[in-house]
């Protein structure tokens, strides 16, 4: 175990690092020295895999953004990992402005969330944001039009926030359009397969079965968690179970090599 890693075992040394965020870009992601660092992990990922495959402008969504804490996260960490590792990063974020609509049935969970719930004060945010941009409306309408009309660098790493059922099933479409449109491999944050107590969460609802659906539906691309994370992390982060990867197979630029600096030589016996 190298210095680094024995000091950040001791009590209070990530909370400390925190505060004075100072250090290497990739230093930082891997002891998630961020806000969010489930946004760093899958930003980070998402734009060294651009990096690999010469792609030199990506772009990175949260879908629900509510009161914008994580959009502003989202747009920090973009502005640092896309200098960092050279290329640019647009960052948008997707929200209705009213809060939740109405549940369309048991499958939205509206025991757990319901009508109204986190609605925007979309003055007071975009009055703090940089760059990033907003697109209002039913995601089920707006994700459609601004993958035709709006995009203009392959989506990257997407942040699934949307709580129900429905809208993460329609945010999906994000998926759906031609390679050009993707990277290889998306990174994905799904923040609500995980709920209280007493949501007794399940597979037939939610994000879940919004996934299901998608991979039932689709042959050559697939959504699925990235196993095994926490080998490659310092320690357990509780949001390494909903850090998943969709996986366009069918992509000109899949099998394109992205292991840089390692010897594919065999060894002798």
């Amino acid at each position: 175990m190298d210095l680094l890693a024995q000091v950040m075992r001791l009590p209070y040394i990530k909370g400390l690092w925190m505060r004075v965020p100072v250090g290497r870009v990739d230093v930082k992601v891997q002891y998630g020295i961020y806000s969010r660092p489930e946004y760093a992990y899958g930003v980070y990922w998402a734009t060294y895999l651009a990096s690999c495959i010469g792609i030199s402008r990506i772009t990175a969504v949260e879908l629900g953004v509510a009161g914008g804490r994580g959009l502003l996260a989202l747009e920090h960490v973009c502005a640092e990992i896309g200098a960092f590792l050279g290329v640019n990063i647009d960052v948008v974020g997707f929200d209705r402005g009213e809060g939740l609509p109405p549940p369309v049935d048991y499958r939205d969970l509206p025991h757990i969330w319901n009508t109204g719930f986190y609605k925007m004060d979309e003055a007071a945010l975009r009055a703090r944001l940089r760059s990033a941009k907003l697109v209002m409306g039913d995601v089920a309408v707006t994700a459609r039009d601004w993958m035709r009309d709006s995009l203009e660098s392959p989506v990257g790493f997407i942040a699934f926030d949307l709580d129900y059922y429905s809208s993460t099933k329609a945010a999906l479409a994000l998926l759906d359009g031609p390679e050009s449109t993707h990277l290889p491999r998306v990174h994905c944050y799904f923040d609500d397969l995980a709920a209280n107590d007493q949501g007794c969460m399940n597979r037939y609802v939610g994000e879940y079965l919004a996934i299901d659906e998608f991979n039932g539906a689709h042959q050559d691309r697939k959504i699925a968690r990235i196993e095994q994370l926490r080998i490659n992390r310092p320690r357990y982060e509780h949001w390494q179970e909903r850090m998943y990867a969709f996986h366009n197979f069918a992509h000109a630029k899949y099998t394109q090599v992205v292991v840089r600096g390692a010897s594919h030589t065999a060894r002798p016996l």
